[in-house]
């Protein structure tokens, strides 16, 4: 517990001075950073080769914390939120309080409310939303594991969760898309 303590510590100490994290999240092992910062974020794009046109998703803790960076969800999509026990994200309109790096062409946002501990108490502790995005080179595939994870992204995150080194991950988040009113669409 000590481990997981320090990891949260280490963690929480990196996204403050803007750096990046390999870390575990409720689907696949992620690459994140402070999602409030722009230089952070830009430098997820480059480890990553990744086109900024590609925007990346961001974690909340709960979903109370939805309207401070996007439109707020309608009874609708909030009762899907409270009953969904799979990960989730969803691609709401209207972001804001985020960098322009981050926010897709057309004003949206991705955005998952985690279900893991790890990720949770790293949220609460760090206070703000956290960029997910999967541990690989952009156009390579997704690392299943911890040990898939190629060197090429462990040597330039600026810190590895440690305690969760030898977690198997699980499948990538369903994915729905809200307009903001009463349509909602599957993606995946």
């Amino acid at each position: 517990m000590l481990s997981l303590k320090n990891d949260i510590d280490n963690c929480t100490e990196t996204l403050k001075n803007g750096g990046t994290i390999l870390y575990p999240t409720d689907t696949i092992w992620g690459i994140g950073c402070d999602a409030t910062n722009k230089k952070a974020v830009e430098k997820i794009y480059n480890i990553k080769k990744r086109d900024e046109k590609k925007s990346m998703i961001i974690l909340l803790a709960n979903e109370y914390q939805l309207s401070k960076y996007c439109k707020t969800p309608n009874i609708f999509l909030k009762k899907i939120l409270a009953t969904t026990h799979d990960p989730l994200t969803i691609i709401y309109p209207a972001a804001k309080n985020l960098p322009s790096n981050l926010i897709n062409e057309d004003g949206t946002i991705a955005i998952r409310i985690v279900k893991n501990l790890f990720c949770i108490d790293l949220l609460n502790f760090f206070g703000k939303p956290i960029v997910s995005t999967s541990a690989n080179i952009s156009g390579s595939p997704a690392a299943l594991n911890f040990n898939e994870i190629s060197e090429a992204i462990k040597n330039n995150v600026d810190y590895i969760v440690k305690n969760e080194n030898t977690q198997k991950t699980s499948i990538a988040s369903s994915i729905l898309k809200w307009n903001g009113k009463e349509e909602i669409i599957k993606i995946r």
